[in-house]
């Protein structure tokens, strides 16, 4: 895969005008026949018992959140018997007029990608079908020069090279090893896309890594956040951000402290009922990137 260079030579801005909110466009799913109904990564455990009002309650906060900043929420209707499309990250990936849908690993959620990519066609996009197993953005992240994408245990390689051809992006490859980092989204966060005045930034767990994509991150973003892998446990790494606000679990608190050093705006989220399937914040939102 392409392996790019996002350090500018130009002098730094000041961080008041570096960090601006830039109005984003989601998708997310009601959490309607959300539960643990099953196991497919490390996070679940169908004896732990969700608690379906509260679920629902965590849900409707995170999406007025994102409508009191200014943001557009669409909704998708979720589909009975598919208690993870809550998630909706996994749905796809939106890059401008074109999207690249999700052929999920698990037959449990195979369902999930032909819901989606009906929604994204009825809706304007021009769907590419996937021919290899990817669980969009769960391991594609979208910076304004170029797409991360995750491989190891959802996402195939094949995948990555389909991707950069649907959406005509650079792609870059990166492994994932520990199985409780099973998506990319919860062990890298973007922070700033690049698309603004700022240069693209993130924050991410090494450990979740093999050393050779270590070396590539550190390569790609020298002045990256570095998360504690504590952090990294509550999913803090499972964010979402405008460019200036940086919505994310609330146990992560080194993480929001290391953000608001950095001259963005923590935003705290309680989506404690959804980590019980291995998700939170960025798994319950899809963005329609420009």
């Amino acid at each position: 895969m392409t392996v790019l260079d996002t350090r500018s030579a130009a002098a730094p801005l000041p961080v008041e005008a570096i960090r601006a909110p830039r109005p984003r466009h989601y998708l997310m799913c009601t959490p309607s026949h959300f539960e643990v109904a099953y196991a497919i990564n490390p996070w679940m455990d169908v004896t732990v018992p969700v608690d379906v009002d509260r679920a629902r309650l965590q849900w409707e906060v995170l999406r007025n959140t994102y409508l009191s900043l200014g943001h557009r929420v669409d909704l998708i209707d979720p589909l009975p018997g598919q208690p993870d499309m809550v998630f909706a990250a996994n749905g796809g990936l939106v890059i401008g007029g074109r999207a690249y849908g999700a052929k999920f690993r698990h037959p449990e959620r195979a369902a999930e990608g032909g819901a989606y990519a009906a929604w994204l066609t009825a809706n304007g996009y021009h769907v590419t079908e996937p021919g290899r197993t990817n669980e969009g953005e769960g391991d594609f992240l979208a910076l304004g020069s170029m797409v991360l994408a995750g491989t190891g245990f959802r996402t195939s390689l094949e995948a990555h090279i389909e991707a950069a051809d649907a959406l005509d992006r650079p792609v870059v490859s990166l492994e994932l090893v520990d199985p409780r980092f099973y998506h990319l989204d919860v062990a890298i966060a973007i922070l700033d896309d690049g698309n603004g005045q700022a240069p693209a930034d993130i924050a991410y767990f090494p450990g979740a890594f093999s050393r050779h994509s270590q070396r590539t991150l550190r390569d790609l973003f020298p002045d990256a956040i570095i998360c504690s892998e504590a952090d990294a446990l509550v999913l803090g790494l499972n964010a979402v951000s405008d460019g200036h606000h940086v919505l994310l679990p609330t146990a992560a608190t080194e993480l929001a402290a290391s953000l608001r050093e950095r001259g963005y705006t923590p935003v705290p989220v309680d989506l404690g009922e959804f980590i019980k399937s291995g998700g939170s914040v960025k798994c319950c939102t899809m963005e329609m990137h420009r």
